[in-house]
């Protein structure tokens, strides 16, 4: 079998070994560019893109208390909790997560609730109310799916204690 040479299409770079090589080698060094540098900015930018629209939330829950007890027993009926205890539920943590997250401590766990209250939000009451139901509810749920799978990244207070963890436990070995 004899080789045919190379199609007038085919760029020169892909007729030589080499070049595929260097070409693996750029993207390779690329994609750890992105790794190193960019994903931890990214995991900080959806951490405090998602902390204040939840505080924001909590403080104004807190800010008009009565208001927000009558909302809780009208509007927001949430299954299963008496309408005073989800709305200090819905206060805490909408008070308490945010500050988590913008710190990087106990992302995956402050993320949960959250994700929780934009489920409860979009999928009972959306349900029960159209007006709930927005679009940008799923934005959120995906955000927040992240942080639970990805943590708070290379810039949080999870990888610090992580890696003083790590250095400790070498000191002990």
């Amino acid at each position: 079998m004899t080789s045919s040479p190379a199609s007038p299409r085919t760029p020169s770079w892909a007729q030589h070994p080499s070049g595929l090589a260097r070409l693996s080698d750029l993207r390779d060094h690329g994609a750890g560019w992105l790794d190193r540098y960019a994903a931890p900015l990214l995991d900080l930018a959806v951490r405090l893109t998602m902390a204040p629209i939840f505080f924001r939330s909590g403080l104004q829950k807190v800010g008009d208390w009565p208001a927000t007890l009558f909302l809780f027993q009208e509007e927001y009926r949430v299954p299963l909790l008496p309408p005073d205890i989800a709305a200090l539920l819905a206060a805490a943590t909408e008070l308490t997560m945010p500050v988590l997250l913008v710190l990087g401590l106990a992302t995956r766990l402050a993320a949960l609730p959250l994700l929780a209250m934009a489920l409860t939000i979009q999928f009972v009451l959306g349900a029960a109310n159209p007006a709930f139901s927005n679009p940008q509810h799923y934005f959120w749920m995906l955000l927040l799916a992240g942080l639970i799978v990805r943590g708070g990244g290379r810039l949080s207070v999870d990888r610090w204690l992580l890696h003083l963890s790590r250095r400790r436990m070498g000191d002990r070995q």
